[in-house]
C-alpha cells in the first residue's frame, strides 16, 4: 500500500495535505512492521496477544484521533453496539477496550485486509446467506467467549454521527437470547464538531475517506462513551436489544450537545 498522488488530486489536497498523507502512511506501514513480529512471537507463546490492540490504537494515534474514555468498557466477553461514522471506528474502539468485530463477508475477498482482521479474530457474517445463519450464530457466541469484548456496528452503515440510523436487530441475532454472563453494552463515537468533515456518507469511495482523513491538519479528538449496559427486561429479544441500545446512545447525545 503507498501513498498514491495520482489519487490525491481528484480530492483536491493541497501539497501540505499531500505530505501528510504519505507521512501518516509510511508512519502506519513501520508501525506494522514493528508489530507483526511480536504478534506471532506472542501467538508462538500462546500468551494473550496485545499486539492487534495496540497496533490499532496506534494506528488511530497516527492518523491524529486522540481517544478520551468516558465511562467503563464492560468485563469480558461483552458485546458492543456502537454507532457507525467512519473507518476509523475500528482503530478507536479496539485501542479503547480491545474489541474484535463483526463484519461482512465481502471484507473476507480482499487479502491483505483479511489478514489483518484475522490478527484481530474478526467474525465474518454473511448477511444475506439465511442458510448460514445458525452456523453464523455459533460463531458469534464462540468469538464472545473467547475475547475481551465484539463490536457490531448496529446501524449496519455509516452515519454522518449527528444522529443515529435505525438499529438492525437481525445483526443481533446471535445475541437472542443473550449468552450467559455476557453484557450488552451501548457504545457512542463522539467526533464533536470535526463529526462532519471525516464522517463517511453518501457516495463518497471508501478509499476517499481514507486519504480525506489522513490529509487532515491537526488532532481530531474522539470521546468513547461507554453506555450503561443493558439490564434484563432490554435485552428480552434482539429488537429490545436494538431498540435500547440505540434510545441509550440518543440520550447520551442529547446530554452532550
Amino acid at each position: 500500500m503507498t501513498a498514491t498522488a495520482d489519487a490525491l488530486p481528484r480530492a483536491g489536497f493541497s501539497l501540505a495535505g499531500r505530505a501528510r498523507v504519505s507521512l501518516r502512511i509510511a508512519a502506519m506501514l513501520l508501525w506494522l512492521m514493528a508489530c507483526v513480529p511480536l504478534y506471532y512471537l506472542w501467538r508462538v507463546m500462546r500468551m494473550r496477544n496485545p499486539w492487534p490492540r495496540r497496533f490499532l490504537g496506534g494506528i488511530a494515534r497516527i492518523v491524529g484521533a486522540r481517544v478520551t474514555i468516558n465511562g467503563t468498557a464492560a468485563r469480558k466477553g461483552a458485546f458492543l453496539l456502537s454507532n457507525h461514522v467512519s473507518w476509523l471506528d475500528i482503530p478507536v474502539i479496539s485501542g479503547a477496550s480491545g474489541s474484535a468485530f463483526v463484519a461482512h463477508s465481502g471484507l473476507a475477498d480482499h487479502g491483505a485486509l483479511k489478514w489483518l482482521c484475522d490478527m484481530n479474530d474478526t467474525v465474518f457474517v454473511a448477511r444475506h446467506e439465511r442458510r448460514s445463519v445458525h452456523a453464523q450464530v455459533e460463531q458469534v457466541r464462540a468469538a464472545l467467549s473467547e475475547s475481551n469484548a465484539l463490536t457490531v456496528f448496529a446501524e449496519g452503515t455509516t452515519s454522518d454521527g449527528t444522529s443515529l440510523l435505525p438499529f438492525k436487530s437481525s445483526l443481533l441475532s446471535a445475541l437472542d437470547p443473550p449468552p450467559p454472563g455476557i453484557a450488552i453494552q451501548p457504545v457512542w463515537l463522539d467526533y464533536g464538531v470535526d463529526v462532519a468533515s471525516m464522517a463517511w456518507v453518501g457516495e463518497e469511495p471508501g478509499l476517499d475517506n481514507f486519504i480525506k482523513i489522513l490529509a487532515r491538519r491537526g488532532p481530531l479528538p474522539v470521546t468513547v462513551h461507554f453506555l450503561a449496559p443493558l439490564d434484563g427486561e432490554e435485552s428480552a429479544s434482539r429488537k429490545t436489544m436494538a431498540l435500547a441500545a440505540r434510545e441509550r446512545i440518543l440520550s447520551a447525545m442529547a446530554r452532550n450537545r
